[in-house]
């Protein structure tokens, strides 16, 4: 990150080409050219950022991507890219999108609908049974593997061709075909059945004739369905009625944004008010909805019934909404669908599942590529020293079947097998129980990761808040001293009542203390007013509501469940769109001040002593994030006092209270605890303030034009002066041992990106409280930016720090993506962590894939809530929580997980031992390939060059199945570093991230091992047994099992007893083929019929003979493992040592 930028006019006689059209702008330029931020201009005017965003030009990746393109780009790899935007061209004229439009829907009228709408069902099938068959056969064939041997299997159905027996080619390539199919059929029917529940589930339609059942899958836009307590609902709606008499519900969104607490939603008024549910036909109504979109968090529309005089229009916001996959908490509502099927919110925001492949298959993949290579150029030297004789066409292709071998199908084999045993050792590990493997295709890929996105409400948060302190300026409350302020609040209420003022006593002693206020300001109050006056304005400013659970009797009846509806403590629950509030309002519960009744205009306050408090609700100004606080003016029944009650961040309240020398220092304090803060002020109004207020504020609301910063105004007008009450701590509680798991990553070179839908000032705070941020680190606010300009100097700006985190809201970072996305990642990628609040579900996918566009390094997405899925879905390994916001995470992941700090294990151990295991098995496995088809090569050289099999068919399927398959694969058992050690040292796990246990060099050395040991092998027996040459296919195979059963005990690790047990079983069930299957041992059809004597292997010329070509391909190499282990150890040998 440069220093300060200079930013100097170009001279007219620069050399640099001009950015832009001099007519329209004056050109800047920048001197430092280190930084690719430098290049791009700065304008003076804003419209030069409106009006040229097409030809922007500057960006370095702008520039690389009109690089020549001539025939090596095609080579490699450009006739990928131009045949797969071939496809997608085909793909979208196939099926082009239908453009989304606003819409007109009459109540309970879905025929009036001018255009069709998609069908309301879910689908979340890959395939249909069309479709099922070519489906699977193209994601197993698009492989160059799989591709090579189905060419090489139907070759054998040629007779000049023909090489040795069609088992050996078509058994491998069928069982690895079938066991494929029947996976993803089994994946496939599970799916079909999750969909046909979720479609076939029932509900209510209300019509002209009543109550009818439908099904979720046959609702039209324009329907009128009644959803009851605890129901999904099934489509996108406008909510016209409730059972509630508030005329509001309450609905839970966890599947929808992943938040927990229940949000406040408010039936249209002019159907709220209607007498009956029936009446709802006989008024003439519609509604105005814009256009499906993504953006969960707004909506806009109109509500317009006809028939009334003059006509009634209520506008409509997304507190009139109820969106699919939401579920309702409280009452029974009745909404009239806008939204179906694929235009829903839920949907819309859904990303469908990819095949995920994992890096180390493309590794494979490019090393079978190399194979083949150098297999068509060994047939053709083969064809080029025969001469070219003959029909030199097919035997040049006899040559490539014949060295077939040297891409052996037991690779796949081997490969799934081993990736099916490391999902069963995860899932059979006791330290990490409840742990589920998904998707058996990558557990590899958790051995290679750089970035861990992580969510955080739920996933590093339990999303339980508890109140840890309060502040009053002299005197500040723990955990420990809250019985004081119990006792004050006791004691203050206690002198009230001893006040004879009849039945509302208690508020008379709040009066009285409030009248030697206010008459003398120069007064200092005593703590225990004080610490009144703060509780009281902490239970009275929220947008809390008590719900008590009815005991309703077996008939149903209302009246007997209002009867029921004790107001006992045991009984009652709070119900917020925050979980902060619910904790504030549950610790003035517990100091004795507890909120027992509220609609939306009035609430009722209960005193210690039994008594209740009313106060009438006049105006609320809700918490935005723009305006970073809440406020209440409520009057006192008893009184008549109207007082103005507000609470909000520390950043946004500082200007609004009254002078003060502590506020500022103990919020950092707070903060550095990693508590929550709220400021709580409050301000006495006249009824005359009241009223002009009033007045003001409902003409703002009633403008057409500028309505939000209208009614900002008028409310900001109250915000002046106010008096400070008190500071708040509330503590959002970790999961456990996040802070040391988060240590273990970040040591492991994992770098951890934090993505929350949740407010910045919160994403902050957990960051700092899970040292997610270290202690000692700067921390980087990206200021709200909307336009280039403002992203264009926030992002300079940002560049001048050094090592410090970034904290990024969501609408900054579509503006920074839209302009300067290469830029920004460049930026982000070198920052130790980075927090991204505000961020919808998209936006969360979206990152993702920036990172792996931009970085090419492997990402693991870990997440909780239906909001994560997208994220998870995309990330090359997404890991879900099975939490409180349910289990549609765990569902869409490919790990599932029960806690947070199970991750560290599954990395350090599991990601250690797939990813080293599945690089020794597969090299090994090629290596067992090569070394024979350097035996053939050197048999077809000394005779003729004839394309002639060295073994029959037989000894091929033996060798590479019953003679070596279980030493080979019991190489899924190695390890090199014992679990504890992983866990011990996680900096091992930086090594990994390098991919140097399967690369060209580690290949490469594999290569001249097996070309040694075959050479070796093969010369060794012809030069031996020249008298007996009959012998040569027996000796030379013999030497070549014993070569390969060595080679596993040299690559072996750590010794495990079933790995002994394979070696022993392997070399047992050689030995009994040789003595019973002896007439397989002839030379191929050189000699037919010239077999192998039993009596002859008996002897000892056999036993030396063979121990010493044995010795001679093996010893060497044990010799050169033992001074490399000597003298240049790898680095966890050091450490186990």
């Amino acid at each position: 990150m440069a220093d300060s930028i200079p930013l100097n006019p170009v001279r007219m006689n620069s050399k640099r080409i001009p950015y832009y059209n001099s007519a329209r702008f004056s050109r800047f330029s920048v001197e430092d050219e280190s930084s690719n931020l430098d290049e791009m201009p700065l304008m003076m005017s804003e419209e030069g950022f409106e009006n040229d965003e097409s030809d922007y030009q500057t960006l370095p990746r702008a520039r690389i991507n009109q690089r020549q393109r001539g025939l090596g780009w095609f080579l490699f790899g450009g006739w990928k890219v131009l045949c797969g935007s071939c496809c997608d061209c085909l793909a979208h004229v196939c099926r082009r999108k239908k453009e989304l439009k606003a819409r007109t829907v009459w109540l309970g009228c879905p025929e009036k609908c001018e255009e069709k709408f998609p069908k309301n069902g879910i689908k979340n099938q890959k395939y249909n049974i069309f479709t099922f068959v070519p489906g699977v056969l193209y994601q197993q064939f698009k492989f160059f593997l799989n591709l090579y041997f189905l060419v090489v299997a139907c070759s054998q159905f040629v007779p000049s061709l023909k090489i040795g027996y069609l088992y050996t080619y078509w058994a491998p390539l069928g069982f690895v075909l079938a066991v494929t199919m029947v996976r993803e059929a089994v994946d496939e029917v599970r799916r079909c059945q999750r969909d046909k529940e979720m479609n076939s589930q029932l509900y209510s339609k209300l019509t002209v004739r009543g109550k009818i059942q439908v099904k979720s899958s046959d609702i039209q836009v324009g329907d009128l369905i009644i959803v009851e307590k605890n129901q999904r609902v099934p489509a996108d709606m406008i909510f016209l009625r409730t059972s509630e008499k508030t005329g509001a519900c309450f609905i839970r969104t966890d599947q929808l944004d992943g938040e927990t607490d229940w949000k406040l939603k408010v039936a249209v008024g002019c159907t709220q008010r209607l007498p009956a549910v029936g009446d709802l036909f006989s008024i003439k109504a519609y509604v105005y909805a814009q256009r499906p979109q993504l953006d969960i968090h707004s909506f806009e529309g109109n509500f317009t019934r006809e028939d009334a005089d003059p006509q009634i229009h209520e506008s409509l916001s997304i507190e009139n909404t109820l969106w699919a996959s939401t579920v309702v908490a409280s009452g029974t509502v009745i909404g009239v669908v806008i939204y179906t099927g694929k235009e829903t919110r839920s949907v819309l925001n859904t990303s469908y599942a990819k095949n995920k492949v994992g890096l180390l298959d493309l590794e494979l993949n490019r090393l079978t590529k190399a194979l083949f290579l150098a297999q068509v150029v060994l047939s053709v030297v083969m064809v080029a020293l025969q001469g070219f004789v003959g029909p030199w066409f097919r035997n040049l292709f006899r040559f490539v079947v014949l060295f077939s071998y040297i891409i052996p199908i037991s690779l796949r084999v081997n490969l799934d097998m081993g990736k099916s045993a490391y999902g069963w050792m995860i899932m059979k590990d006791e330290n990490i129980p409840g742990t589920v493997v998904r998707t058996s295709t990558i557990p590899e890929e958790l051995g290679r990761l750089v970035y861990l996105l992580t969510d955080k409400t739920g996933t590093l948060t339990q999303n339980e808040m508890i109140f840890k302190r309060l502040h009053l300026g002299t005197v500040s409350y723990g955990t420990d001293t809250m019985d004081e302020i119990q006792s004050h609040i006791i004691q203050s209420y206690a002198q009230g009542t001893s006040q004879p003022s009849g039945g509302s006593s208690g508020a008379g002693g709040a009066t009285a203390m409030r009248k030697t206020q206010t008459s003398g300001p120069k007064v200092r109050k005593s703590v225990s007013s004080r610490i009144h006056e703060a509780v009281k304005a902490i239970a009275l400013c929220h947008n809390v509501t008590p719900v008590y659970e009815s005991h309703a009797s077996v008939n149903g009846e209302t009246e007997s469940a209002e009867a029921d509806q004790d107001f006992s403590d045991d009984n009652r629950t709070y119900q917020a769109s925050s979980p902060d509030e619910v904790a504030l309002v549950r610790w003035t519960e517990s100091v004795g001040l507890t909120l027992v009744n509220r609609d939306l205009t009035s609430l009722q306050l209960k005193t210690p002593s039994g008594q209740i408090l009313s106060f009438y609700i006049l105006q609320i100004f809700p918490f935005t994030s723009e305006s970073k606080r809440m406020g209440i003016i409520v009057r006192e029944e008893s009184t008549g006092d109207i007082t103005f009650y507000m609470k909000g961040a520390d950043v946004a309240m500082a200007s609004i209270v009254q002078y003060n020398d502590w506020l500022e220092e103990e919020c950092g304090n707070m903060a550095r605890e990693g508590l929550r803060t709220l400021v709580v002020a409050k301000k006495s109004l006249s009824e005359e303030q009241y009223q002009d207020f009033e007045n003001r504020y409902n003409q703002a609301k009633l403008s057409i034009h500028d309505r939000a910063l209208k009614v900002a105004a008028v409310v900001e007008s109250l915000e002046r002066e106010m008096e400070l009450l008190c500071l708040t701590g509330v503590e959002d509680q970790l999961q456990a041992d996040v802070r040391p798991t988060l240590e273990l990553l970040r040591n492991a070179g994992i770098k951890i990106w934090m993505l929350t839908g949740d407010k910045l000032e919160t994403a902050t705070c957990i960051a700092k409280s899970s040292h997610l941020v270290s202690r000692n680190q700067d921390i980087h606010v990206f200021r709200p930016v909307s336009n280039r300009g403002e992203a264009h100097l926030e992002l300079n700006a940002f560049r001048r720090k050094h090592d410090c985190a970034l904290v990024i809201s969501g609408d900054s970072l579509e503006v920074c993506l839209g302009y300067y996305e290469h830029e920004f990642v460049e930026l982000a990628c070198q920052c130790p962590a980075v927090v991204c609040c505000r961020c919808s579900p998209t936006q969360k996918a979206q990152i993702v894939r920036l990172l792996q566009q931009h970085t090419a390094n492997r990402t693991c997405a870990i997440g909780d809530g239906g909001n994560d899925v997208s994220m998870i879905q995309a990330a090359d390994c997404g890991i879900g929580i099975e939490g409180k916001e349910g289990k549609q995470a765990s569902l869409a992941a490919d790990f599932s997980i029960t806690q947070f700090k199970h991750i560290g294990r599954l990395l350090m151990v599991h990601g250690r031992n797939s990813y080293k295991r599945s690089a020794a098995l597969g090299q090994f496995v090629m290596h067992r390939g090569m070394i024979i088809s350097t035996m053939q090569a050197v048999f077809s050289s000394i005779f003729y060059f004839a394309s002639v099999p060295l073994y029959q068919g037989f000894l091929m399927v033996g060798y590479a199945t019953i003679y070596t398959m279980f030493p080979v694969f019991s190489l899924v058992l190695d390890q090199d570093v014992k679990p504890e050690m992983a866990l011990l040292y996680p900096e091992l796990y930086k090594d990994l991230t390098k991919g140097r246990s399967l690369s060209f060099k580690t290949f490469l050395v594999w290569v001249l091992i097996s070309i040694y040991q075959g050479g070796i092998l093969m010369y060794g027996a012809l030069v031996l047994f020249e008298s007996e040459f009959v012998h040569v296919v027996a000796i030379s195979f013999t030497a070549l099992i014993l070569t390969e059963l060595l080679m596993v005990a040299l690559t072996v690790r750590t010794w495990h007893w079933l790995m002994v047990g394979a070696e022993f079983f392997s070399l047992a069930c050689y030995l009994a083929s040789l003595a019973f299957l002896s007439e397989y041992f002839g030379i191929g059809r050189v000699s037919f019929g010239a077999f192998l004597d039993f009596s002859y292997i008996t002897t000892w010329p056999f036993l030396w003979k063979v121990s010493a070509i044995t010795l001679v391909s093996c010893l060497p190499l044990y010799i050169i493992k033992y001074l490399k282990r000597k003298f240049s150890p790898p680095s966890y040998s050091k450490l186990s040592s």
